[in-house]
C-alpha cells in the first residue's frame, strides 16, 4: 500500500517518505473539504440572536441547549478525527522519524563516515518516541479536519464579511506556517547541525533519538509560528491596534526585536545562523507593513 501511494507522486521531485506524508495530508484536507461541503447549510444559516440581543440566548436555558449539543457533537467528531489520524500516523511513524533524523544523519555521515547512526540509550526510549511521534503526527494530520469542525460551530454566528475574512486568512496562515517549517528543515537545520555537532571536533557525537526528535520538532514549531508575523499584524490592523505608518516608523525597533527572536530560536550562537533566521523575518515584517496598509488604509485610519 505505501509503495502504491508513493507511486502516485513518482513524477514529483520528492522521495518516497515525503510522498507518503503528502498523501496523508491530502486525505486529511479532502476529508475537511467534504465535511465543509456537507455542512454548508448550517454554516450559511445565521444563528438566532433573539432580535439582535445575543445575550438573550443565555437568559433562557432552553435556548442554549441546542448550541451545547452542537458543540458536543463537533468535539466528538474532532476527537474521532484525531484518533483515526493517529492510527494512520502510527503506520507512518517510522517514515516520519526517518524524515526528522535525515538532516543529522547526512551531516554526521559526511563528517565522520558511514558508521554514525541515531541511537537509543534507554530500554523504553524507542516505544516512548514512537508513541509521541505517532500522537503528534496524528494531531498534525487531523488539524484541518479539527479546524473544519470548529469552523462549522462558530461560522453560523459570524457575519458574511467575517466568514469571507476567515476563508482568506486561513489558507494564508497555513501557507506561512508550512513555509516556515520548510525553511527550518531545508535551510536552517542543514546549516546549524554541522556547527552544533562539530563544535568539539575531537569528540565524536552520539545522537540520541529522544533528545534529537524533541530538538527538531521544537525548532520546526517555533520557526513555523514566527512566520505568522504578517498575519498577526494584519489582524491587529483590522482591530485598529496598529497601522502601516506605525510599523514603518518603528522598523529599527522591529529589527532589534527580530534579532533577539532569531537568537532565541536559533540553536547556535554564531551570527551566520542568526542571520539566516533573521533575514526572512525582516522580509516578513516588510510584508506586514504592506498588508496592514491594505487592512487599514491611511485615509480610513486617520478618519
Amino acid at each position: 500500500m505505501p509503495d502504491s501511494i508513493a507511486a502516485l507522486f513518482a513524477g514529483l521531485p520528492i522521495d518516497e517518505n515525503f510522498a507518503l506524508v503528502l498523501a496523508a495530508m491530502t486525505v486529511s484536507l479532502g476529508a475537511s473539504l467534504i465535511t465543509l461541503v456537507y455542512n454548508r447549510r448550517s454554516i450559511s444559516e445565521p444563528v438566532d440572536d433573539s432580535d439582535g440581543d445575543i445575550g438573550a440566548l443565555f437568559e433562557s436555558p432552553a435556548s442554549i441547549v441546542p448550541h451545547l449539543v452542537e458543540l458536543r457533537q463537533r468535539l466528538v467528531y474532532a476527537l474521532i478525527g484525531i484518533v483515526v489520524a493517529t492510527v494512520i500516523a502510527g503506520a507512518l511513524t517510522n517514515t516520519i522519524i526517518e524524515i526528522l533524523t535525515e538532516p543529522v544523519v547526512t551531516v554526521l555521515q559526511q563528517q565522520y563516515g558511514e558508521d554514525i547512526n541515531v541511537t537509543i540509550l534507554d530500554p523504553t526510549e524507542g516505544v516512548t518516541v514512537f508513541i509521541r511521534v505517532a500522537i503528534t503526527t496524528g494531531i498534525v494530520f487531523a488539524s484541518p479536519y479539527v479546524i473544519a469542525q470548529v469552523w462549522i460551530f462558530i461560522a453560523a454566528g459570524l457575519k458574511p464579511s467575517e466568514r469571507r475574512m476567515f476563508y482568506l486568512l486561513f489558507p494564508f496562515a497555513a501557507g506561512l506556517f508550512i513555509t516556515g517549517v520548510a525553511f527550518a528543515y531545508f535551510v536552517m537545520l542543514p546549516v546549524a547541525l554541522p556547527f552544533l555537532y562539530t563544535f568539539l571536533d575531537p569528540v565524536e557525537p552520539i545522537v540520541r533519538i529522544d533528545s534529537f526528535i524533541r530538538f527538531v520538532t521544537t525548532v520546526l514549531l517555533f520557526v513555523g509560528l514566527s512566520f505568522e508575523m504578517p498575519l498577526i499584524f494584519f489582524v491587529l490592523a483590522k482591530l485598529g491596534v496598529v497601522n502601516s505608518k506605525m510599523l514603518a516608523q518603528n522598523w529599527r525597533i522591529a529589527v532589534v526585536l527580530i534579532a533577539v527572536l532569531a537568537a532565541l530560536i536559533t540553536p547556535t550562537p554564531d551570527p551566520i545562523n542568526m542571520g539566516i533566521v533573521a533575514a526572512p523575518l525582516i522580509l516578513l515584517y516588510l510584508l506586514s507593513i504592506v498588508l496592514t496598509r491594505f487592512a487599514n488604509p491611511p485615509n480610513r485610519a486617520e478618519a
